[in-house]
């Protein structure tokens, strides 16, 4: 194989991985160059072949393929196939500025069509309702949760439950409403629990995988100052990170927004430890300096004397 051909395809073969590695996960391909694929490389290299051969005064100048610090270095090439990559590592589009009248638009559209969705066909079979989001589509602050749960299918509305109803407190201890931000899950359908009369079930990583566009389009339309990621299985759905533990209270950030990972509200449920409570608010507090929304005494020293 001619050298300058190895180099273009080792090129071709990193640029590629560069863009998996990013979380592109389909590359677009006009037709033309489609036809060009398909073609084999032998009329080219013959080409090169007649070229070397010609007196030297009737070669055509020569045009670098690419500038030699940036020509990938010859090596063995290695067959590559790209898979869908995570959608927690989706690629930030550009923002775009959009009129309220416009937003609105594409909101209900993006909304029209998760209702449609049957993608999941389980899922889609056992639900009640999809529940797609609640609140205000210029929030600075945006709850992202797993999955809906009984209560949730059933009102078509995120975290209205006992765990809701804990979060909404959070959200007006915080000074804020809950009609100021904004409250979706990664799953829009309830996980269905064939054989379970009750209960509710963790959504599986190719399900959240399956649904987690609409909430990438619900994250690029709000454009939110923070998100705040709730729970562990959401923060892995989100990051692809497990451990929450030590994951809380630290900074991250996904589509070039800063995001906070914090304990599930059905967790404080479960542990009604007030030093749990008082992660949760440290939590909370950094959220509020990040935002920019005053702190004032009381809310600083909320559980304070029972921090662990």
């Amino acid at each position: 194989m001619a050298e300058a051909y190895r180099q273009l395809l080792d090129a071709a073969i990193q640029h590629l991985q560069n863009l998996k590695a990013r979380g592109v996960r389909y590359v677009p391909v006009s037709s033309g160059l489609l036809s060009n694929l398909s073609e084999s490389p032998a009329p080219t290299m013959r080409r090169q072949e007649t070229i070397a051969r010609a007196p030297e005064n009737q070669r055509p100048a020569p045009v670098p393929l690419l500038p030699k610090e940036k020509a990938a270095a010859p090596g063995p090439v290695a067959r590559t196939t790209l898979v869908a990559a995570p959608p927690v590592l989706a690629p930030v589009p550009p923002p775009k500025t959009l009129s309220p009248e416009a937003k609105a638009a594409a909101f209900a559209e993006l909304r029209q069509r998760a209702l449609a969705c049957v993608k999941c066909a389980g899922l889609a079979a056992a639900r009640k309702n999809v529940v797609f989001g609640v609140g205000n589509l210029n929030a600075t602050l945006m709850f992202v949760g797993e999955a809906p749960g009984a209560d949730e299918d059933i009102q078509g509305e995120p975290f209205v439950g006992k765990a809701g109803q804990l979060l909404t407190k959070i959200i007006q201890t915080m000074g804020l409403s809950r009609e100021s931000v904004y409250i979706a899950n990664i799953l829009k359908c309830r996980p269905d629990t064939p054989g379970q009369s009750a209960g509710n079930r963790k959504p599986k990583p190719e399900e959240m995988q399956t649904c987690i566009p609409y909430l990438h389009e619900q994250i690029d339309l709000i454009a939110p100052q923070v998100i705040v990621a709730l729970g562990g299985t959401a923060v892995e759905g989100l990051l692809g990170k497990t451990g929450i533990t030590q994951l809380r209270g630290n900074w991250h950030t996904y589509r070039g927004i800063p995001l906070m990972p914090t304990y599930h509200p059905a967790y404080l449920l479960r542990n009604q430890a007030l030093s749990e409570k008082r992660r949760v608010w440290e939590d909370m507090l950094q959220v509020m300096e990040k935002i920019g929304i005053p702190i004032s005494d009381r809310q600083r020293s909320f559980f304070l004397n029972s921090a662990a």
